[in-house]
């Protein structure tokens, strides 16, 4: 099948936003070599570029003048077994809440505790999603990579994508473009839940000894309660980070605000809650045209109908403001704004 390369393209329905917003160029691609065509273009070679998953956490706040890249390897493979974990391949396409629920009920756990998180799975890689006790840093083998700036496929190991908390080599401009086009899984085969969130742990309280599929729907039920179906009200799920800070700065927070909501790290630091900073400042279910925070979770900002990325990305700056300027505090988007 010969590559597809389109011109103008509306963004609308490839972001969970919902906003409008028009690529100069865009090309879904299925293998290496329609990459290598692209960086062969002659039309293409000044033009940034963006590589688009599901669009699940990404925020266009206005055209892109570039080229949009969307991933579209898909596939499921065994990978043999190494050091008490399974090993699966997965194609970055992928839908990471239908892998990982199809995978808890044909019998492999291990990702259930990162059930509903909406987003392909290389995507999934991209941000090191985490969730209820668990990242995917814990449950990734190697990743397979197509570099543009030497036109070849490498396969990086967990320890060279760099993870960090919602974060990974693949965020950065350094090293240059990255296309991700399989993930390969590591699957516990001695399995053990994970049941160091406390929520979690309290949703499951009735259960002696939970099975996989028991977490699974524990997960998707916490999810639900909490954050709103995209395919319903557009959204990105967290929108902010939650901020780290150190013992001192924890400290003094806590003489002020006594019911600050915070959990202890490696290192003597803290993370905040970042839903309980905006809520703090009265944000919870404000609207500001058809943008909003919303109103079950301050988390998460929400496009009511017709909002532009501007929109949302001016009410992200507010948010970002008001907890500055009544806690210290700067609020890092978990959201990719493009």
């Amino acid at each position: 099948m010969s590559l597809i390369l389109q011109q103008a393209v509306s963004l609308k329905s490839c972001n969970a936003f919902g906003v409008d917003a028009r690529a100069a160029w865009f090309a879904r691609i299925r293998d290496p070599s329609e990459l290598q065509q692209l960086r062969d273009d002659p039309r293409l070679r000044a033009l940034p570029w963006y590589i688009l998953g599901a669009g699940s956490n990404t925020l266009f706040a206005g055209d892109f003048p570039g080229l949009v890249v969307n991933v579209g390897v898909a596939g499921i493979a065994e990978a043999g077994a190494r050091d008490g974990a399974r090993l699966l391949r997965v194609g970055a396409s992928e839908s990471w809440p239908a892998l990982v629920e199809s995978l808890v009920r044909g019998g492999r756990p291990g990702l259930e505790n990162l059930a509903l998180i909406p987003g392909s799975v290389g995507a999934a890689v991209v941000q090191n999603i985490g969730a209820y006790g668990l990242e995917l840093a814990e449950r990734l083998h190697s990743v397979e990579v197509w570099e543009a700036a030497t036109g070849k496929v490498r396969t990086l190991g967990v320890e060279e994508c760099g993870l960090g908390y919602r974060d990974s080599i693949f965020k950065r401009a350094a090293g240059g473009i990255r296309v991700i086009l399989q993930v390969t899984l590591r699957l516990p085969i001695q399995w053990q839940p994970l049941m160091g969130y406390a929520e979690l742990a309290r949703e499951l309280a009735a259960l002696a000894h939970p099975a996989p599929i028991d977490v699974f729907h524990a997960v998707c039920a916490l999810r639900r309660r909490k954050l709103p179906d995209p395919a319903q009200l557009g959204n990105v799920g967290s929108f902010f980070k939650n901020p780290i800070v150190s013992r001192g700065q924890h400290q003094e927070l806590l003489t002020r605000h006594p019911s600050l909501v915070s959990y202890p790290m490696a290192g003597g630091r803290f993370k905040l809650a970042a839903g309980w900073l905006i809520e703090a400042c009265g944000l919870r279910g404000v609207v500001r045209g058809a943008a909003g925070v919303y109103e079950r979770q301050a988390l998460v900002l929400v496009n009511h109908g017709g909002a532009s990325g501007r929109e949302i990305l001016a009410l992200a700056r507010e948010v970002q403001e008001t907890v500055a300027a009544r806690f210290g505090v700067h609020l890092e988007p978990e959201a990719v704004i493009v």
